[in-house]
């Protein structure tokens, strides 16, 4: 399959987010307990999500992911203990998308850094991936990650 990728103008998204460091091994159960956390809070102060669960990640090491994940939602709140207000950033973004099990991921994540790099650009800032839908309600084949990088 044929992996396309683009440069995007993101504008800003507030979002509801908590971040913790894990293991790779231990990211699908932590990124699980984390946005059943932020759900229960969002029900709580009477709010939904407005767009996709994702995940930040502000390193790439497999064995102690800096992460922060969450929702994106409609206007700014304030976050209670360790779920805070946040913000997707505006900006330049490079993008792709991914269809298929996280787990393999590896060649869009490839495709987009040789997309970027042969179009002359930069990455900075923090690596999104904003989860269009999810398991259990989607096959493993037919999920839908968005891929973003900031540039610079």
């Amino acid at each position: 399959m044929a992996i396309t990728c683009e440069l995007k103008e993101q504008t800003p998204q507030p979002a509801l987010s908590k971040r913790f460091r894990a293991p790779v091994e231990k990211l699908p159960e932590v990124l699980g307990e984390t946005f059943q956390a932020i759900i229960q809070f969002m029900t709580k102060s009477g709010e939904r999500p407005t767009g996709p669960a994702f995940a930040g990640y502000y390193n790439m090491d497999m064995a102690d992911l800096d992460v922060e994940a969450g929702f994106i939602i409609a206007r700014e709140l304030p976050g209670e203990g360790e779920i805070q207000s946040s913000q997707i950033p505006g900006g330049k973004m490079a993008t792709c998308l991914h269809t298929g099990p996280y787990s393999e991921m590896e060649p869009t994540y490839d495709a987009l850094f040789k997309w970027i790099k042969d179009n002359g650009h930069e990455v900075t800032g923090v690596t999104y991936e904003m989860y269009l839908n999810g398991p259990p309600d989607t096959p493993m084949e037919e999920l839908q990650t968005q891929i973003l990088m900031p540039l610079k």
